[in-house]
Parts: C-alpha cells; sequence; structure tokens
C-alpha cells in the first residue's frame, strides 16, 4: 500500500534542524570552536582580538540534525563605528537563534566582557548552554567555581566542559544540540559546510594571512574585497583583491619592505585557496588608501554588518 505522506513531510519527520548562535567576548575560542565543530576551516582564527566581524555560519551535520552554526563577532564594550556594528550584530545573531551557546575562557575566567555578557544574557529568552573553553589549562576545582559563578546569573539548561582545539567534550556538546533543535527539515545541502559565498571567503583568508603577518602592528581599520574572480579555461582562477586601509602610513606596513610583507601574505593566502578550492589560484593583491572607511555604510554592508545609526 501506497504511504500518502510527502516526502519533504516525512524527511521533516525524520530529521532536525535550527540554529546555534556561539557568543562570548573576543578570543574566548568561537571560532576555533566552529571550525572544530563543523570539522573544516569556515571562519578566521588569529592571536588579534576581534578578527570575527560579521556573522559566519558554520553547518554540521549529526546524526539526522542539521545544526548551523552562527560565529558572532566577540561582544566587548564598543568605542568605534566599527565597534558598535559588531556588537549590534552579535546580539541580533542571539535573538534570532533556537539555542544560544555562551563561550567562556575558563582561563582567563569571568570577568570584564565575560561579566557583561553574563548579566546582558539573562534576559535572553532563548534556551541558553554554558561552554567553558580551554579546560586543559585549568584545575577542575576552579572549574566547577566558575560553572557555578555563571549558573548563579543566568539559568543554562546544560554546562559543559570542552577544549575547542584539542575536540575533547565536542561530542557531548553535540549529542546535546542534535537532540535539542526542533523537528524538520534541513536548510542546507548535506555537503555544504558554510553560507559564505567564496569571494567573501577568500577575502576572509587574505585577512586572515594579514592578522598573523602583521598581527603585532597592523591596525584594526583594515578591509579586503574580492573585486575579481575569473574562472579561466585551464581550471584555474584569477582572484583580484583589494585591501583598504585608511592612512599612507598603514599602507606602508601592509606592504612591508620592497613589497615583502604583501607578497608573503599573498602566498600563504593563495596556497590557502587553492586547497579549499582544489584548483590553482593567481591572486592579485592591491593596497589602496581609503580615510574614513570606517564610517561608509557601503563597507559594512561588504562585511555583513548593519550601520549603526
Amino acid at each position: 500500500m501506497m504511504s500518502d505522506e510527502n516526502p519533504v513531510e516525512q524527511q521533516a519527520a525524520e530529521t532536525r534542524s535550527g540554529f546555534v548562535a556561539l557568543i562570548g567576548a573576543p578570543n574566548a575560542g568561537k571560532s576555533t570552536l566552529l571550525n572544530q565543530l563543523v570539522g573544516a576551516k569556515v571562519s578566521i582564527v588569529t592571536h588579534k582580538v576581534q578578527t570575527t566581524r560579521a556573522m559566519i555560519r558554520g553547518i554540521a551535520t549529526h546524526d539526522k540534525t542539521q545544526i548551523v552554526f552562527i560565529d558572532t563577532p566577540g561582544i566587548f564594550n564598543p568605542r568605534r563605528t566599527l565597534d558598535r556594528a559588531m556588537v549590534t550584530t552579535a546580539w541580533g545573531g542571539a535573538k534570532d537563534a533556537d539555542i544560544v551557546a555562551l563561550l567562556i575562557d575558563a582561563e582567563r575566567g569571568i570577568r570584564g566582557d565575560a561579566a557583561a555578557i553574563l548579566e546582558k544574557l539573562s534576559d535572553t529568552a532563548q534556551p541558553k548552554v554554558l561552554i567553558l573553553n580551554k579546560i586543559d589549562r585549568v584545575k577542575r576545582e576552579l572549574l566547577l567555581e566558575l560553572a557555578a559563578q555563571a549558573n548563579e546569573t543566568v539559568s543554562f539548561e546544560r554546562t559543559f566542559m570542552i577544549s575547542a582545539l584539542q575536540g575533547s567534550g565536542c561530542e557531548d556538546l553535540m549529542d546535546y544540540l542534535a537532540a535539542s533543535l526542533p523537528s524538520g527539515p534541513w536548510y542546507y545541502p548535506e555537503d555544504q559546510l558554510s553560507d559564505l559565498p567564496m569571494r567573501q571567503l577568500a577575502a576572509e583568508i587574505t585577512r586572515e594571512k594579514l592578522f598573523l603577518r602583521l598581527h603585532q602592528e597592523l591596525p584594526y581599520a583594515i578591509h579586503v574585497e574580492t573585486e575579481k574572480w575569473e574562472e579561466r579555461k585551464d581550471g584555474s582562477v584569477r582572484i583580484d583583491q583589494v585591501v583598504y586601509v585608511e592612512r599612507d602610513s598603514q599602507k606602508k606596513i601592509v606592504l612591508g619592505h620592497k613589497g615583502s610583507a604583501i607578497r608573503a601574505v599573498g602566498q600563504a593566502a593563495r596556497e590557502e585557496m587553492a586547497e579549499i578550492l582544489d584548483q590553482k589560484v593567481h591572486l592579485f593583491l592591491f593596497v589602496k588608501v581609503r580615510e574614513g572607511w570606517g564610517n561608509d555604510p557601503e563597507r559594512y554592508r561588504e562585511m555583513g554588518l548593519e550601520f549603526p545609526s
């Protein structure tokens, strides 16, 4: 006897899907955790704080559940226009998620930005989980104290203790999230790992290499855009990108002595792009001065940020 059930409805009955927002202070390890849970690099990771600017979605499949992680910018006390846009974006991502996961660096503890986030999070309606990261660097007694302190402020559904870098504790976290998200069809194809367009991902890769190469000298006032993407007949791709800075002095830092810095950045970015794309990449980087780009609404749209009013 044939079933009257629609195939889409049948899949919906068998599967779960939903959005999990990863929030926390800058450098709590959100991008590292996202890459660990997705099983691939979808968010840039550097030593410099506030490197994640827009919301980046990483997509993981666990059992029959599709978990869409939202890697939000680190939440901190904003001072500049760009800062305000990043913080607004982060809280917006939390408000729209099915589950909010607060990541706290156990080594740093609950103070400063982390303490302020906890206070504000108590007003958030969504189910919340606490994730203590870098547990390999902290004694168990202190971890239990941190967990108790955080749970006094916010009613967390569960507390997880993990190492985002090593992956320990992440399987339990995934099991819980997979079982807690609502029933329904998947939002994305099974093999898709991110909703970030390749042009934007390529720009993020170059921005990461700039931070890694110049993190002691590089100003925050820097932005990378992919201006040209040309698929060639030989199977390779030509990518032209512009690195925007605000002053000539910053341009000199990015270029380096006789162009040494930008060449090294270009080589590292090109190698990673070629690995991700699985094709030969011809990357051309241009450094341009655009004074006050940090107050240009168009640049914010390019980054996926809402320009603050």
